[in-house]
């Protein structure tokens, strides 16, 4: 895999924890795309976004209880191409994921297709009623780590990012899912901020909002 560093302490602290402490945690990707797919046979020229719709795990994740709570396209001009949140019942699912046959037969596309991608781990920190505009467009802020949740977000779905399961250096403390084509000014520096489309968006149902 070279689309992302994996944090080894956290797929540690993912695949440890004892059932009793284990619980649902919502995985948030951020998606880059390679212009032309890149599979290792060399026999497929397709983009990497047409590679990445080979991918969706669709069946997958319904047979081990995961939702699809966000899936749309980037409309920005940032990094980005196309963002996901993915609800697993348990950290332990995601892990145990990972070794079924099925999924790395469908995962091939995806290590085809990406560039680069961030996955944070996160917790529902607050679930009270979200404001939405007009625009249809989620925007999603990251916020550093050790960096305090801005006051302005206070419309948001607010997460806790307990890790980043692949991603680069740098480490992020919360992640809010704001429903507007636009983010508040007074975000700590290095916030990092993608607005997008949805095709799918359950994240309000499946917190009870």
């Amino acid at each position: 895999m070279d689309y992302g560093t994996i944090d080894f302490d956290y797929a540690a602290y993912l695949s440890s924890r004892p059932a009793e402490e284990d619980g649902p945690v919502w995985m948030v990707n951020f998606m880059r795309y390679r212009k032309v797919a890149a599979y290792q046979d060399g026999g497929t020229e397709i983009s990497g976004k047409e590679a990445d719709d080979r991918y969706a795990p669709v069946k997958v994740l319904r047979e081990i209880g995961a939702d699809v709570a966000f899936f749309g396209d980037v409309v920005d001009e940032s990094d980005w191409d196309r963002m996901a949140i993915i609800r697993y019942p348990t950290r332990a699912a995601f892990i145990d994921m990972q070794s079924r046959q099925d999924f790395k037969e469908q995962k091939v596309h995806k290590d085809a297709g990406m560039e680069f991608t961030i996955i944070m781990g996160g917790i529902p920190a607050e679930t009270n009623e979200t404001s939405r505009d007009e625009s249809g467009v989620v925007t999603f802020i990251g916020i550093p780590k050790g960096s305090a949740y801005p006051d302005s977000l206070g419309g948001a779905v607010k997460f806790e990012v307990e890790g980043t399961i692949i991603g680069d250096e740098r480490r992020w403390g919360y992640l809010a899912v704001l429903y507007s084509d636009s983010a508040p000014e007074d975000l700590p520096e290095g916030s990092m901020v993608v607005a997008s489309t949805s095709q799918i968006d359950g994240i309000a149902s499946l917190l009870g909002l």
